[in-house]
């Protein structure tokens, strides 16, 4: 979704992720032109893999990094949360063989530590982007999700845990990066609702899209459907060109946080 927004609108668009066959994939079916989309393998939970990353995309990019999307995630196992006593409560939550530590070190490795560490190892380059084009400030963007807002675990304690903290680390880089330090890069996020995607759907189709069923979330959502690809186009091309948002958490759900409740 977010590649195919920013392609459509004359970016040059690097992708990274751990499998090739995938990300060769994306550039097959998407890229309007020779290199407008193209593929860097690595493993963004990796410094080392960051760090030559970094150094790829500035040997090719003399006027810096304009916008930084972070959209890795994991969700890590479910657990039972239902429980008519506290000893079933602990069975549920603590006996579960599924409830480990290293799940959720995991879980937080991709979905809060990167956001950390690929920020700031491109901060450099996206500062320098800033300063090459008048009137403008380079944009990181988080991809984070409501369950990091709603008091619901869903079943994934470390998945929603983990995404409140990667909403309160785009604020303290927000603050420490732009209002403490006076560097011109804004830090954002936009947390999703419900979109469709590998997590969400269990899966995708050859072209790297996934379904959901749209009568399931009638009566979850007030916008009766889930979102679109449209959807978060526009909430994406906002974020990151609007020169006035800076250390925000936009929320983009179709209401699903207003019935949900926060």
């Amino acid at each position: 979704m977010i590649t195919q927004a920013l392609v459509a609108n004359g970016a040059k668009v690097y992708i990274t992720g751990r499998t090739a066959e995938k990300l060769d994939r994306v550039v097959e079916i998407y890229s309007e032109g020779q290199d407008t989309i193209i593929p860097i393998q690595a493993d963004i939970a990796s410094k080392a893999d960051i760090k030559k990353l970094v150094s790829t995309i500035e040997s090719k990019e003399s006027k810096g990094l304009h916008i930084l999307v972070n959209n890795a995630g994991i969700s890590g196992s479910t657990l039972e949360t239902s429980a008519s006593s506290a000893e079933e409560a602990k069975k549920n939550l603590f006996d579960a063989e599924a409830s480990t530590f290293e799940d959720w070190t995991s879980v937080y490795r991709t979905n809060v530590s990167q956001l950390f560490f690929t920020t700031t190892a491109f901060l450099p380059l996206l500062a320098k982007a800033s300063a090459s084009e008048h009137g403008w400030s380079s944009a990181v963007l988080n991809i984070t999700s409501i369950s990091g807002l709603i008091k619901s675990s869903q079943h994934h304690f470390q998945y929603n845990a983990s995404k409140a903290a990667a909403n309160h680390l785009t604020r303290m880089l927000a603050t420490e990066i732009a209002s403490e330090n006076g560097i011109r890069v804004r830090i954002n996020a936009i947390a999703p609702g419900v979109f469709p995607s590998e997590m969400t759907a269990g899966g995708s189709r050859a072209d790297q899209k996934s379904e959901l069923d749209a009568d399931k979330y009638k009566n979850k959502v007030p916008a009766r459907r889930p979102g679109r690809d449209e959807d978060m186009a526009q909430a994406v091309l906002n974020a990151v060109c609007n020169q006035y948002i800076n250390g925000e958490v936009m929320v983009v759900d179709g209401g699903y946080t207003i019935a949900a409740g926060k």
